[in-house]
């Protein structure tokens, strides 16, 4: 039986783990840990009478874990992760997966180490616009990338945000948090190793929160691939979607407009005229990681995935800090 634990529920994707342990018989949920009683209540009420803890360290001195699942206040992250990795257990984080370089070089560190997998959930992976624009890049349709834009606008909704997610030392800052989806979707397309990002971020809306910048833009080379990501917590309140997130991908063959809020994409090639694609069926978010251990197998995020999108993302953070200078990796 593979033991798992939750290290921290500040997030209601926590349930992307609960879900893929009540749903397979080799998995068990051994323990969470969350000190907040209102994060209990609204991330964690379905797990019964499984023990609970304030802290990580608490429960992985109590118990045997072997997947830790992170998704507590974002600048907790890092030592949960830390804590797990020393404790022998593979780690899937929500992102994002820490908010300092520093803690993201020791999780590197112990990762290899102790030769435990650390992959965070990208979910927009997994998500049918994706997996058709994959099925365009894979037959050749679209030719090599070349450029890709994407939007990311997110409802602030602010009378439910808690302290912490207004404060910039515990919420990380907002380029590390919200463009770090499609700064995978970046890498991922264009294989790039090394690149050099920028970012320059803003507090547009959020007057009473000085602490916290609401608006990134970021400017990611990555190899022969040129990325324009902006992402907000400006969306409209009367929005019928929690965010209407787009992205459009140039290349030297034809261009595919994704719209993940409405689940459509559409195509124009040298070739051919403006087309809808029909989509696959989305994938369960954390299905990859739960299926990969159990079979013993590397998570198709990987470690070296998860670390560098991360690593990007962070960069691009420290860019925003001091002025928009550029950030090499």
């Amino acid at each position: 039986m593979i033991r798992v634990a939750i290290l921290g529920a500040a997030h209601p994707h926590v349930s992307y783990a609960l879900e893929e342990v009540a749903a397979r018989e080799n998995y068990t949920l051994v323990a969470v840990a969350e000190p907040d009683p209102e994060m209990q209540a609204a991330h964690l009420s379905d797990v019964g009478d499984t023990p609970r803890y304030d802290s990580p360290a608490e429960l992985l001195a109590a118990h045997q874990v072997d997947v830790a699942l992170v998704a507590g206040v974002y600048s907790r992250r890092g030592a949960a992760v830390i804590a797990a990795l020393e404790a022998g257990a593979h780690v899937v984080a929500d992102k994002p997966l820490c908010t300092s370089l520093d803690e993201l070089d020791e999780i590197e560190q112990l990762a290899a180490t102790h030769r435990r997998h650390v992959s965070v959930v990208f979910e927009k992976r997994f998500y049918p616009a994706t997996l058709a624009l994959q099925d365009l890049l894979e037959d050749g349709t679209l030719g090599r990338p070349a450029l890709m834009a994407s939007t990311g606008p997110h409802k602030l909704n602010l009378p439910s945000r808690p302290a912490w997610f207004l404060d910039r030392s515990t919420y990380g800052g907002i380029a590390g948090d919200l463009p770090v989806h499609d700064i995978d979707l970046a890498l991922k397309l264009s294989g790039a190793t090394s690149g050099t990002v920028s970012a320059i971020t803003g507090n547009a809306g959020a007057d009473d929160h000085p602490r916290f910048d609401d608006h990134v833009a970021v400017l990611l080379r990555a190899g022969d691939l040129t990325a324009t990501i902006e992402a907000n917590w400006l969306a409209p309140q009367a929005a019928d979607v929690h965010g209407h997130y787009r992205m459009r991908l140039a290349g030297t063959n034809g261009t595919a407009e994704l719209d993940w809020a409405y689940d459509s994409v559409t195509v124009t090639t040298h070739d051919e005229p403006r087309r809808q694609v029909d989509l696959p069926p989305g994938r369960r978010p954390a299905a990859y990681f739960f299926d990969a251990v159990a079979a013993g197998h590397e998570p198709e995020i990987t470690t070296a995935q998860s670390l560098l999108a991360t690593r990007v993302a962070l960069l691009a953070q420290d860019s925003a800090d001091h002025d928009g200078d550029p950030r090499h990796w």
